[in-house]
C-alpha cells in the first residue's frame, strides 16, 4: 500500500486533547502514526491520558508493512496498552509472522483483550476471551474502490461498542458501513449509514 500521511506526520503531544480523550469512550490510534517519532510521542500520550481516565483504547495496525517496521512496538502494545485491535489477514499474519490466519488468530487471543480481524469478502472473526465470532461480508453489487473499507468497520464496530451492543451486532455494524464505502469511489460514505443500519435492524 502506498499511503500518504499528510498532515499526520505533523502531530505532536501539544495537539493532544486531554478535555476530549476523558470526554470520549474510546480512542483510535493509528498504526501509521509510529512512522514519524512526534507523532509516535502523541500517540503514546494521548493513550495514557484515556488510561488515566478510564477510556477504551483501539489500535489499527494500518497495513502489514507498518506492521513489519514497528512489530515489536505493536507487540508490546497489544500485550498491555490496547483494549481493542483491529488488523486485517495479512496485518495479524504479520505482526506474529505466521502464515496461517488461524494460528495468527490463536497467537492474538492469548495477548489481547479484543481482536477484531477483517477478511475482505469472508467477512471478519472477533476473538475475545473464549469466544469467536464469525460475521459474514455484507454482499454488495460491485467492489469499486476499498479506500477507507478497515477504518469504516471499524467505526461501524465501535459505533455498536459504545452503545452496549453485542460483539457480533458490532461486528455487523462494521460490515454494513464498509460494504458501503467499497461500494463507490472515495472514502466517505455517500449513504446515511444510520439508515442503513435502521433497514437491516441493527439500531
Amino acid at each position: 500500500m502506498n499511503t500518504f500521511l499528510g498532515a499526520s506526520t505533523e502531530l505532536g503531544p501539544e495537539d493532544i486533547d486531554a478535555g476530549l480523550i476523558a470526554a470520549s469512550q474510546v480512542i483510535y490510534l493509528e498504526g501509521y502514526l509510529f512512522d514519524k517519532e512526534e507523532a509516535k510521542t502523541a500517540f503514546h500520550h494521548a493513550a495514557r491520558l484515556a488510561r488515566a481516565a478510564g477510556r477504551k483504547v483501539a489500535l489499527t495496525l494500518s497495513d502489514a508493512f507498518c506492521v513489519d517496521r514497528h512489530r515489536e512496538d505493536f507487540l508490546a502494545l497489544v500485550r498491555g496498552g490496547v483494549d481493542i485491535l483491529f488488523a486485517n489477514e495479512a496485518e495479524i499474519m504479520a505482526l506474529y509472522q505466521l502464515n496461517s490466519f488461524e494460528e495468527a488468530a490463536s497467537a492474538v487471543r492469548a495477548e489481547a483483550e479484543i481482536a477484531v480481524l477483517t477478511r475482505s469478502e469472508q467477512g471478519s472473526v472477533i476473538v475475545a476471551g473464549n469466544e469467536t465470532i464469525s460475521v459474514p461480508a455484507e454482499p454488495v453489487s460491485q467492489v469499486e474502490d476499498v479506500t477507507g473499507a478497515g477504518d469504516l468497520y471499524a467505526a461501524g464496530f465501535l459505533y455498536g461498542l459504545t452503545r452496549g451492543r453485542d460483539l457480533e451486532s458490532c461486528g455487523r455494524l462494521g460490515s454494513l458501513a464498509a460494504s458501503e464505502v467499497i461500494s463507490h469511489i472515495g472514502a466517505r460514505p455517500e449513504t446515511s449509514l444510520a439508515g442503513l443500519a435502521g433497514q437491516k435492524g441493527l439500531v
